[in-house]
């Protein structure tokens, strides 16, 4: 468990309030011990949480680089690309967006009601009777056996899995070889994003966090281990691997802080088992279609501009599936690690909804989409700026050519065009979600996207290929964005969305003005290592400068944010 204020040990936030007599407050609520303490937590956890995403960044680039250096642009990679689209669309609907945006809020709620279930109970009666623990009783078994039927039923249907995502695809053997590898990571991510939104609503980061550390780590070690002798459907079983080693290095956190299953409930428990997850009394049941279906629909409609990709690419020739998957995977870093305040801060937004208290939950969203912007923007004019430097160093070794490097970092530059929304999208999403009531408004904006998507990517693919492609990508995210920042004043919390899209609109300046300089100066350089390690400064230093003479209010107000930060940290 990350360490926090509070508890027993030092620095340990508390949890819920584990006294009867003790009235039920928000955790980090004025009055509370670790209320004015709650910053410095956010702040400890969104430090640790990064750093453990961008080391499991670093290792995806690795995966990434051994893949390249193994097996090139070309029909093996493109096969294991194609196989690989399972896994991605798993990790959205069960680790990042579906899961985390409906279990989340569900343990905030449990772990909110926990004190009021306590009082008057003796501590056997409170323990069978804990909401946390119906929780998991009454979603894991049943969700363990659902995901099991998917991932055998993905394994069986391989063949038209693939016919589905890549039509074109001249032999599509060796793509079904390693989509029935890669179909278990069903049943594995959802298990690993199920531990970590109870974690994370505990306020337990750590566990998370490392999740890609042991998925990239299983991935490479069995490449390295088998590809001599299985070619690359070792990818496709390191895949496996890392899904596995993905619940086991939560489990151990999992059982401290939830346990596994709930204790056993008569027929009276059975009949109340919908869980009360608002304050005002509404009972949504949380199985139920309605409030599964907004989420699972806007995950999905998500993750399809993957599946556009693959689609559109699979009659280009060989190796534009790679080329694509190459761009996606490092221009997306810089949008990954700015949402990871926003990862961190969501039990919060929960926590707040539940407990009425909308100011605060307004203040968090502000905050995040201000910090997120900048840090993505500030990323975005990096990877347009140095995109061939990056992509030499990166790539340019074994089987990847020169050519691919251009290909590629042209492919980029287009892709990261649509960084910002991508970023806002993830922001925007979930305090939609953190609602009692289940809402269809992000399923409907995510799938106006996804239209924009395919039809912009349809009619550009013919002319401009993978560039039409990635322009596609980015008008449609950025489609959706544009909706879910237009919808939340109205619908969710009451942000100055005037103001935040004026920031926002500064803020691009700074990132075109950053992003030039990166482009003239890159080349200046020979050495693709050294010009990028430069680029490193220059660009944030041209960023800042931009924004700050354009009065850009998140610029001009981060020296003061982050002395702030550190009077209160001491």
């Amino acid at each position: 468990m990350l360490p926090g204020p509070g508890s027993v040990r030092p620095g340990v936030l508390p949890g819920p309030v584990r006294h009867a007599a003790r009235p039920v407050r928000p955790a980090g609520a004025p009055g509370e011990p670790g209320g004015p303490r709650l910053g410095r937590f956010l702040a400890k956890a969104a430090a640790v949480t990064a750093g453990l995403t961008a080391a499991g960044a670093v290792l995806g680039l690795l995966r990434d680089q051994t893949i390249a250096h193994l097996f090139g642009a070309g029909h093996d990679s493109d096969a294991f690309l194609i196989a690989w689209t399972v896994p991605e669309m798993a990790s959205t609907l069960l680790i990042e967006d579906a899961m985390a945006l409906l279990m989340v809020p569900a343990f905030s709620h449990a772990l909110a009601r926990r004190a009021a279930v306590r009082c008057g109970l003796t501590r056997r009666e409170a323990r069978a009777q804990d909401p946390v623990r119906l929780l998991v009783g009454a979603t894991l078994p049943r969700l363990a056996v659902l995901l099991a039927v998917v991932a055998a039923v993905l394994m069986a249907a391989a063949p038209l899995v693939v016919a589905a995502l890549a039509p074109g695809l001249p032999d599509p053997r060796l793509a079904v070889q390693c989509t029935r590898l890669t179909a278990l990571t069903v049943l594995t991510f959802g298990i690993a994003g199920y531990f970590s939104a109870g974690l994370r609503a505990h306020r337990s980061f750590l566990p998370p966090a490392a999740i890609y550390l042991a998925y990239n780590t299983g991935i490479i070690g069995t490449m390295l281990a088998l590809h001599a002798a299985w070619g690359v459907r070792a990818a496709a079983a390191g895949v496996a691997v890392g899904g596995a080693l993905m619940v086991l290095v939560q489990l151990p956190g999992f059982l401290r802080h939830v346990g596994l299953v709930g204790p056993r409930i008569g027929s009276r428990a059975r009949r109340t088992r919908r869980l009360r997850v608002a304050p005002d009394g509404a009972r949504p049941t949380l199985l139920a279609l309605g409030t599964l279906a907004p989420v699972i629909i806007f995950a999905v409609s998500r993750q399809s501009q993957v599946l556009v990709e693959r689609f559109l690419a699979a009659s280009l020739p060989p190796g534009a599936i790679s080329h694509l998957n190459y761009a996606q995977k490092v221009a997306q870093m810089p949008m990954v690690l700015s949402l990871m305040i926003c990862t961190v801060t969501f039990p919060v937004v929960a926590q707040a909804m539940a407990g009425g208290e909308r100011e605060k939950a307004r203040r968090r969203v502000e905050q995040d989409l201000a910090l997120a912007s900048l840090a993505v923007l500030m990323g975005t004019a990096l990877v347009v700026g140095y995109a061939p430097q990056i992509i030499e160093v990166l790539f340019e070794r074994g089987a990847f050519t020169h050519a691919d490097t251009l290909a590629t970092a042209s492919v980029m530059r287009v892709y990261a065009l649509g960084l910002l929304g991508h970023c806002l999208v993830g922001a925007l999403s979930r305090p939609f979600f953190s609602t009692a009531r289940p809402t269809w408004f992000p399923a409907a904006a995510m799938a106006a996207g996804l239209v924009v998507n395919i039809a912009a990517g349809a009619f550009a693919v013919g002319r401009w290929g993978t560039y039409g492609i990635a322009a596609g990508n980015a008008a449609g995210i950025s489609t959706t964005a544009a909706l879910l920042l237009y919808g939340i004043g109205s619908r969710v919390i009451a942000i100055q969305v005037r103001r935040v899209a004026v920031s926002l609109a500064r803020l691009s300046v700074a990132a075109a003005a950053a992003c030039g300089t990166g482009w003239l100066a890159g080349p200046m350089i020979p050495s693709p290592l050294l010009s990028a390690a430069l680029g490193c400064l220059l660009v944030p230093a041209m960023f800042m400068a931009a924004g700050t003479a354009m009065q850009a209010l998140d610029v001009t107000s981060l020296p003061a944010t982050i002395t702030q930060r550190f009077r209160h940290v001491r």
